[in-house]
């Protein structure tokens, strides 16, 4: 048997690039999913990754993929990680567009997606003994927090899905793995929330002793797969030290308490 193949969805920057590049690392066949092209191109020549183009809120572009990748050859596992909040507004006054934005990709985009894929990952777990579908959510979708509405709902949802996931594909070899990260420093998860609002998305990370980086996510992800097929990590809540809940964030050094 050649090597393992697993699909990385937003794998044009952050946790899901970060996640494709590991794979490559530790000899997976990676084939990276996302919007931006570009993206995705440089991903593909720093590691020789396949890459495909998709709106996964499309479902014509989703079935491409899955055409695409049964052309392709077996898929024995799905990281689900495409996702994004929008905004940081109390449910009184946060925008119902941005609210359909975020269910869209947050739990749409992980229905259509593990629907579509599902069918190539049971074949591949005839010869490869099991598959996976791991969904990145968050620590918003297990503890609510002000001004995280429309997050959390959508969050919350995504925990929900890949609950009942796991209940109906009990008894089939196919394992369904959640990690929830809390606070991750990357390049555009806050400057996207914050509509491009560099200093404020800044902000969010000022002072915060190492704050968790997409590298550190990715660790969890490959852990989480790569251990033998008949360990399921149901879900794995990971964050940096300085974060106790997503409401209470420790800014400054870390010391020890003396008496």
């Amino acid at each position: 048997m050649g090597a393992r193949r697993v699909v990385v969805t937003g794998a044009s920057s952050g946790i899901g690039a970060a996640t494709a590049r590991l794979f490559r690392e530790r000899g997976w066949d990676v084939v990276g999913v996302a919007r931006r092209a570009d993206r995705l191109e440089a991903l593909a020549a720093e590691t020789g990754a396949d890459v495909f183009t998709a709106d996964l809120t499309d479902q014509v572009q989703v079935d491409a993929l899955r055409d695409y990748l049964a052309e392709l050859g077996p898929v024995h596992a799905l990281v689900n990680n495409a996702g994004g909040a929008f905004g940081l507004a109390s449910v009184e006054h946060s925008s119902a567009e941005d609210w359909s934005r975020m269910y869209d990709v947050n739990v749409v985009a992980v229905k259509r997606v593990t629907s579509a894929l599902l069918p190539l990952l049971r074949a591949a777990s005839v010869d490869g003994g099991h598959a996976d579908i791991l969904t990145v959510t968050s620590i918003a979708g297990h503890i609510a927090y002000e001004g995280g509405g429309g997050y959390n709902a959508a969050k919350f949802a995504a925990h929900a899905l890949v609950a009942v996931l796991r209940l109906e594909l009990a008894g089939e070899p196919i394992r369904v793995l959640e990690v929830a990260p809390g606070m991750v420093k990357t390049e555009e998860f806050s400057l996207v929330r914050f509509g491009g609002d560099r200093e404020r998305a800044e902000a969010v990370y000022d002072n915060v002793p190492n704050p968790l980086y997409a590298e550190d996510v990715a660790e969890a992800i490959v852990h989480s797969i790569e251990l033998p097929g008949y360990v399921n990590l149901d879900l794995v809540t990971i964050k940096p030290v300085a974060q106790a809940a997503p409401y209470k964030v420790i800014r400054g050094e870390l010391r020890p308490l003396v008496e």
